[in-house]
């Protein structure tokens, strides 16, 4: 069943991606000049992935800030998504109406509404006009600046740990805007949790607390690996962080095909290792009912 619902887009996949990736990847491995009679190729080997690791002064500093950069946004994602999916599981009058509410993240954070938003010049000088002129009062800055001075200053390891909170907790629109499917998951993995559970956890002498870390989280932890999943690709496909807009720049601006092509594929290598080795660190800790 589970393989008829992905037929259609491995159907797509062979018939409409193969073909493009390994021109990707071909171009990757070539001079690439474009002609009028279309793109002139030579063969080039690896001179532009050397390039990018090892001559390019910014590729491997976007590399590693975006890289760090997902991981934090990523797991505030997570985070947040659980902890909205575990309140809207409550019983409590118009739940269906702040379902909806939280729904709409979905719907606003489709390609369409995204591309108006970013597009918008009125609405990029609004936001700057507001973030210029309230970040200086705002709470989270004035305590910022008491936690970081108290703890070593920006250089010190915990001044580096509460500056990248601050930054998410700044980011909350975005970590919120990037929510909404995984809320969904989580909150169909908590609606399908047996409640005799949490009756023999009460009678045992649980606590709502203990209740949550022992029942609730190792029940819907595979959840978590699927949307941990969800989250990197998503933030991988955003055309809005360093590396994408590298790319961009040189394959747009300049033409460089080539060289393009080879940090699309270096980025890509990056992420899919990171996938990886992410998934394979929260497989042994996810809760197997076997």
């Amino acid at each position: 069943i589970g393989y008829a619902f992905i037929c259609p887009f491995i159907i797509g996949f062979v018939f409409f991606m193969i073909k493009p990736l390994a021109q990707s990847l071909y171009m990757s491995l070539c001079n690439v000049e474009l002609t009028p009679q279309g793109f002139n190729m030579e063969l080039n080997k690896f001179g532009h992935y050397i390039r990018a690791l090892t001559i390019d002064p910014e590729f491997n500093r976007m590399l590693t800030e975006t890289i760090g950069t997902m991981f934090f946004q990523s797991l505030a994602t997570i985070v947040f998504s659980f902890f909205v999916a575990l309140i809207l599981n409550q019983k409590f009058k118009g739940r269906a109406l702040v379902r909806s509410i939280f729904f709409l993240c979905v719907i606003l954070s489709s390609g369409v509404l995204v591309g108006l938003e970013y597009n918008n010049s009125l609405l990029a000088s609004l936001k700057d006009t507001i973030e210029e002129s309230g970040r200086s009062n705002t709470i989270t800055d004035v305590l910022e600046k008491i936690l970081v001075s108290n703890t070593g200053g920006v250089n010190g390891i915990s001044g580096k740990v509460f500056k990248k909170v601050f930054e998410i907790i700044d980011g909350i629109y975005d970590v919120a805007m990037a929510s909404g499917i995984q809320i969904i998951i989580f909150l169909s993995g908590l609606q399908n949790i047996s409640p005799s559970m949490y009756e023999a956890a009460s009678m045992e002498g649980c606590t709502s607390w203990e209740s949550l870390w022992k029942v609730t989280v190792p029940m819907v932890s595979p959840l978590m690996l699927v949307c941990w999943i969800y989250t990197i690709v998503d933030f991988f496909m955003k055309t809005d962080n360093q590396i994408m807009s590298k790319i961009n720049e040189q394959m747009i601006v300049y033409l460089n095909y080539g060289y393009s092509s080879a940090l699309a594929w270096i980025y890509f290598i990056v992420v899919m290792l990171f996938i990886g080795l992410s998934s394979l660190i929260i497989s042994k800790v996810v809760y197997k009912n076997e």
